[in-house]
């Protein structure tokens, strides 16, 4: 977890100034779902995606 919330400042929140709660709320929903579980490769896992790689093991 701790991992994830350091990517998730470095990645995102330092780099978006919101201007509401509810702003930020909306892109970080967006950032998780559309990037970080989509299309950011994960070392630990063969730099497959982790959907990708939940498909593999559903898949075997």
């Amino acid at each position: 977890m701790e991992s994830f919330f350091k990517t998730l400042k470095v990645e995102r929140i330092y780099q978006v100034r919101y201007e509401t709660r509810a702003q930020a709320r909306l892109d970080l929903v967006d950032w998780i779902e559309g990037y970080y579980n989509r299309q950011r490769l994960y070392t630990s896992i063969g730099f497959l995606t982790s959907i990708d790689y939940g498909a593999a093991l559903i898949a075997v």
